[in-house]
Parts: C-alpha cells; sequence; structure tokens
C-alpha cells in the first residue's frame, strides 16, 4: 500500500507561482510512476506532469510545458510541481498519483492523495 499527502495549494495572482510537495510512503518499487493530475469544476481529469520514480524521466501536457517543472527527492520520499506563470486556467484540485507499471501519458493511477486546491486569479 502507498500513502500520498499533498500540500501547498492555495490562491494567487495570475502569473504568479506555487510550489505542490507530495509527500510519499508505504511500500514503493522503483518501477513506479508518480504524476500530478488536477481536476477543474465541470471538467474532466486532466494529466499535468510525470516523472519515473527511479530514473526521473519526465513528461508534460502541452498546456503547462515550459512553465511547470516535476521533480522528486528520493531521499525525503517527496514529489514535487514547481508552477510558474499561473494562468487563471490552471485553477483546479491538484492531485498527486502513484502507479506501479509504467506508463507516461495515462490518467489511470493505482494511489491518490486527497487533493490540493489552487486557485489563480486574474
Amino acid at each position: 500500500q502507498v500513502q500520498l499527502v499533498e500540500s501547498g495549494g492555495g490562491l494567487v495572482q495570475a502569473g504568479g507561482s506555487l510550489r505542490l510537495s507530495c509527500a510519499v510512503s508505504g511500500r514503493t518499487f522503483s518501477s513506479y510512476v508518480t504524476g500530478w493530475l488536477r481536476q477543474a469544476p465541470g471538467k474532466e481529469r486532466e494529466l499535468v506532469a510525470t516523472i519515473t520514480w527511479s530514473g526521473g524521466r519526465t513528461y508534460y501536457a502541452d498546456s503547462v510545458k515550459g512553465r511547470f517543472t516535476i521533480s522528486r527527492d528520493n531521499v525525503k520520499n517527496t514529489m514535487y510541481l514547481q508552477m510558474n506563470s499561473l494562468k487563471p486556467e490552471d485553477t483546479a484540485v491538484y492531485y498527486c498519483a502513484a502507479r506501479r507499471t509504467l506508463n507516461m501519458q495515462t490518467t489511470l493511477y493505482d494511489y491518490w492523495g486527497q487533493g490540493t486546491q489552487v486557485t489563480v486569479s486574474s
């Protein structure tokens, strides 16, 4: 079993920055992929970025490429999402998640955090 706990959400003005953190605990494997997904009211869940737990291979959605950076600290068992140049359309609940097998571009994950709200005002 894997537990994930997000933190770092909040309210920020357009153009500002936020950093989300995801503490990962429990039984993890080097093959795991972890990622950030988001869901805005009335919209489907969207994949934002993913990273392999071992090698640091990354994937970004086109909508955040060049603005967001995903990273992980294997010593602290923590994943991060640095979000810069935020836009009102980035407003959503952000979830961190983990899956046991390699797939960098799916929204299907095995374990989920509780979510953290990010609100970007115009």
